[in-house]
């Protein structure tokens, strides 16, 4: 079975983002990026059903600038065999990267593809679902434990109420939630294996997909800042304050 797992490059979590002085978006000029955590979770998930023997091969796949390369050359230094790189200068939103995957999983035919639940940059959440409604395939998201047995896999779901169980059939679309695993660092000889292992380009064109934005974006600010607290003298003071100045969220 083969596994497709895209990746996609962002800011650094480490990093203190920064709205770029005329509000058009986030600053990353300069700026440490690195593979968006829930995605470094996929790709874990995918190289351990690799080494169980239930995956045959693992594809990373990226969207967006050449320098996306490098965020697939991490997926193969953690052990995914190959790469495919959709290379475009245009920004891409989460319905033209549905429609971008859904074309590559029509090349590739993969039996399931495994995708971060969602990017720490902008906290979409819309791609996996997308491309699931796009495909027709089933899916199973926020996963927390995925049980592979036959033509048929299991989904436990982290959801507001506790913990989900739902069978799915494959091909499918599982999206990662934190508890799944902890991803492995890439140990140094694999990172220059890495570098012998294909990445394949191609265009939107390639694909025959439009990624032309479907949003507009107006304006990027950044939270209002907190005010200091304050000391009160007593606790009359503080009920005081409490009915008078606290808001209800």
């Amino acid at each position: 079975m083969k596994v497709l797992v895209p990746v996609k490059r962002v800011v650094d979590y480490n990093v203190k983002v920064r709205v770029r002085a005329d509000g058009t978006g986030v600053e990353t000029a300069g700026v440490k990026m690195s593979m968006n955590p829930f995605d470094e979770i996929a790709v874990e998930e995918a190289v351990r059903l690799k080494e169980k023997g239930i995956a045959t091969e693992v594809v990373a796949v990226s969207l967006g600038i050449a320098a996306c390369a490098e965020t697939i050359r991490t997926a193969l230094a953690m052990g995914a065999d190959r790469g495919i790189l959709v290379e475009s200068d245009a920004e891409l939103q989460p319905l033209a990267v549905a429609k971008l995957l859904a074309a590559i999983a029509g090349r590739e035919q993969p039996g399931l593809m495994i995708l971060g639940k969602q990017a720490i940059d902008d906290d979409m959440n819309a791609t996996g679902q997308m491309l699931a409604a796009l495909l027709g395939w089933p899916q199973g998201t926020f996963a927390s434990k995925l049980t592979i047995e036959g033509d048929g896999i299991t989904v436990t779901r982290e959801v507001d109420g506790g913990l989900e169980t739902v069978a799915l059939r494959l091909p499918a679309i599982i999206t990662t939630d934190l508890r799944l695993n902890e991803p492995r660092y890439a140990s140094l000889p694999n990172i220059m294996k890495a570098r012998k292992k294909p990445i394949e380009t191609l265009k939107p064109a390639d694909l025959g997909v439009d990624p032309a934005p479907r949003l507009h974006l107006v304006k990027v600010v950044e939270p209002a800042k907190r005010k200091a607290g304050v000391k009160v003298a007593s606790v009359a003071e503080l009920v005081a304050k409490l009915k008078t100045e606290a808001k209800v969220i």
